[in-house]
């Protein structure tokens, strides 16, 4: 089969669920071709066995890797305390040895020009291994952030836990298209989306109960899919609107600036709600629709 993406996938899975639904994502894309999973911040092992059993769940079963646990900037882990409670046996899943940092390293250098990254959490693997070896950053064929807030008062989750770490991946020359909240918060999992998830067979089962917890977690009835929309800039790019090429600026507080001009740097500024929308449902249903049928 022939993908026109191959991925790695780095994530803080656990904690908001949109990081479990962008991994269902990816494993439901035919287009892409996820080749590992890489965890950051806070109990990574915990995040990697999470990883494993909602990709395994998909039919997935290419290697997850434990990344760092500290940020660079030494802020506090923020920790929900929901993270794998939904599951009592996840110390029966298989996580890869090597460390996450080491692996993105070696797959990416070993295959220039030719891996995309997708950091749906803070920088911090992304960061190290760009200080582990000269080479990654100019072997990585494309990097996609969900991260930032371009006329937000608040800054974003995951540039304010790792400051450093943001101003190091923003300043190393990547190809790096960012989807911040101004942009994810204009698509919404409701009650509708969540009907339709359910229907997915074990996969749909278990993202059902993920985001309850979410939504019960919040008092909500609903959820941003903040890193599934941050997905579909590489595999549905026409369902967006992009700036022109720059940089971005990462203050002390983690508040984040976007100039126009020189740089490798474009941020997403519209989108397809709708179809956005559309897209994710569709592709989870369409992984936990094929995981459910018996082999052939």
């Amino acid at each position: 089969m022939t993908f026109d993406h191959h991925v790695i996938l780095d994530t803080d899975i656990g904690s908001d669920v949109d990081d479990a639904l962008a991994l269902a994502l990816l494993v439901g894309t035919p287009t892409a071709e996820l080749l590992g999973v890489t965890t950051n911040y806070g109990d990574t092992l915990l995040r990697a066995r999470l990883a494993a059993r909602i990709a395994g769940t998909a039919g997935w079963a290419g290697p997850v890797h434990a990344g760092l646990s500290e940020t660079l900037s030494g802020k506090e882990v923020w920790w929900a305390g929901h993270e794998g409670k939904l599951f009592d046996d996840l110390d029966t899943e298989t996580v890869a040895s090597e460390d996450a940092v080491r692996y993105l390293v070696d797959q990416v250098v070993a295959a220039p020009g030719t891996i995309d990254v997708v950091a749906i959490g803070p920088l911090t693997n992304i960061a190290a291994a760009i200080g582990l070896d000269d080479r990654f950053a100019a072997s990585v064929k494309h990097l996609y952030v969900m991260g930032g807030a371009f006329g937000e008062d608040e800054p974003e989750h995951n540039i304010r836990s790792d400051v450093d770490a943001a101003r190091i991946v923003f300043g190393a020359g990547i190809p790096t298209t960012v989807s911040a909240l101004e942009v994810t918060r204009l698509v919404r999992i409701e009650e509708e989306a969540l009907a339709r998830i359910a229907t997915a067979g074990d996969l749909g089962h278990i993202l059902l109960a993920e985001i309850e917890q979410w939504w019960r977690y919040w008092d909500a009835t609903w959820n941003v899919p903040h890193d599934p929309v941050t997905v579909l800039t590489m595999t549905d790019p026409d369902l967006f609107d992009y700036s022109p090429q720059g940089r971005i600026s990462v203050a002390d507080d983690g508040a984040t600036t976007f100039d126009e001009g020189d740089g490798a740097t474009r941020i997403v500024i519209g989108l397809d709600g709708v179809g956005v929308a559309d897209r994710i449902v569709a592709g989870i249903i369409a992984a936990g629709t094929a995981a459910s049928e018996p082999a052939r």
